[in-house]
């Protein structure tokens, strides 16, 4: 029998933080016990006043393979994120081949049980290669264990198409989460349309290329009833359609970056291709209404949209840099430095609405005899902004002052992550 004891700790324990310092003892891969001068058992921990709570769940992964391996790939993905206090992701399936059938859902599931340091759950595509133009194989899709369908990346720009995948998703449960940008109004575009786009004269992308995909999709909605998800909010008004939609009691969610918590455009004049993504980063005002959505509920979890690249492909010029930037490592540090949550929300946007939206039926509560699934969170140290796990190193984050600390992470009871250290994939290749 395998024991371990976490001691003198800020627990937080079926959504609740509980009062004072306890201890929490696993024994094999459950919580056996959680209370306050509880006897030791096994391997004991000091946790010295960090936070406790259920493994962070992330619904916005890309882990790159099958297909684009020399960028990221599931094994190195994982390590990053154990080293970020996750214990699952969700990885979004705009690989090569794009993740629309059963076959493929079931491979890129498989390959995070074999690694072993995180629980993997694909997405599917909602349309065949995500090329638009029909359904993708649903059903199979389904049946592989998928519950979160989206072509991440690109809109479904037919809405009669998403209209039939929305139908089909609502006699399930399923989810569709959309990537929402109009392909006409963002076309060629580069950075956000502002003043410090106009100073550099870069092409631009408007907030209403976001904006109006969002509101479409909400009509969608009324009409099918489905369940949606906003992926990656980066304006004011899309957090304002997200609330009216929530105010009349459509079934949505919306998810918030670190990225987009945690910089605005002026970064752009860096020219830094490291803060190109998309959406791009708007202005303060946007920002600061993320924050606060964050608070209030209104953006109900944190996406990480780990968006890995090799190091030659953001080595050039702006316009020719993709988008995207990697952050599983340090979203638990940006939400604590930039939003400033208890303890009780900290986790109910990084684990628990996260868990409950995918159906992680293990994963997003601590309690007694559930899954020992585990984060040690210490709040008030400095977050090792210094290097990354990951095979990308297209990181903002990099030599930043950030706070907030992973210093274990646990998945079934078996520590992935020890005083910060990562545990070698069981996966990882040569």
């Amino acid at each position: 029998m395998s024991e371990v004891t976490l001691r003198n700790a800020v627990i937080v324990a079926d959504g609740r933080a509980l009062e004072g310092r306890n201890d929490l003892v696993v024994r094999d891969d459950v919580v056996a016990e959680i209370g306050p001068n509880l006897e030791p058992a096994g391997d004991v921990i000091d946790c010295d006043g960090a936070w406790v709570g259920p493994g962070l769940v992330d619904v916005h992964t890309h882990l790159r393979e099958p297909g684009q391996e020399w960028k990221e790939d599931i094994a190195s993905g994982s390590a990053a994120a154990a080293a970020g206090g996750y214990t699952a992701v969700v990885a979004m399936p705009n690989t090569e081949p794009a993740i629309d059938a059963g076959h493929l859902a079931r491979y890129v599931q498989e390959r995070g049980r074999e690694v072993g340091l995180v629980d993997v759950m694909s997405a599917g595509c909602i349309t065949a290669g995500r090329r638009g133009q029909k359904l993708a194989h649903l059903d199979e899709l389904w049946d592989a264990g998928v519950r979160l369908f989206t072509d991440d990346g690109d809109s479904v720009a037919d809405a009669g198409l998403l209209r039939r995948a929305m139908e089909y998703l609502a006699e399930r449960g399923g989810v569709i989460a959309e990537h929402c940008m109009d392909a006409g109004l963002a076309a060629g575009g580069q950075v956000h349309e502002g003043e410090v786009a106009s100073r550099l004269g870069m092409a631009t992308i408007p907030r209403e290329a976001e904006e109006m995909i969002i509101a479409r999709d909400f009509a969608l909605v009324r009409l099918t009833g489905a369940r949606y998800h906003v992926q990656h909010v980066s304006t004011a008004g899309a957090v304002e359609l997200v609330a009216a939609a929530k105010a009349e009691g459509l079934p949505v969610t919306a998810e918030a970056t670190p990225h987009h918590l945690c910089f605005d455009h002026s970064y752009v004049e860096e020219a830094n291709p490291v803060y190109k993504m998309m959406p791009p980063l708007r202005e303060l005002s946007d920002v600061e209404a993320i924050r606060q959505a964050l608070r209030d509920g209104i953006i109900d979890v944190v996406g990480t949209d780990h968006a890995p690249h090799a190091a030659h492909e953001k080595d050039v010029p702006w316009e020719e840099a993709p988008f995207g930037v990697i952050g599983l490592e340090w979203a638990g540090a940006v939400v604590n430095t930039m939003v400033g949550l208890d303890p009780e929300a900290f986790f109910r946007v990084l684990s628990g609405t996260p868990a409950n939206l995918v159906g992680l039926e293990h994963h997003g509560r601590l309690a007694v005899g559930r899954d020992a699934n585990i984060v040690v969170f210490a709040p008030n140290q400095a977050a090792d902004t210094s290097r990354t796990v990951s095979m990308a190193p297209n990181s903002p984050y990099l030599g930043m002052e950030l706070r907030g600390r992973v210093i274990h992470t646990m998945l079934r009871g078996r520590l992935t992550v020890r005083d910060g250290e990562a545990a070698t994939p069981a996966g990882a290749a040569g």
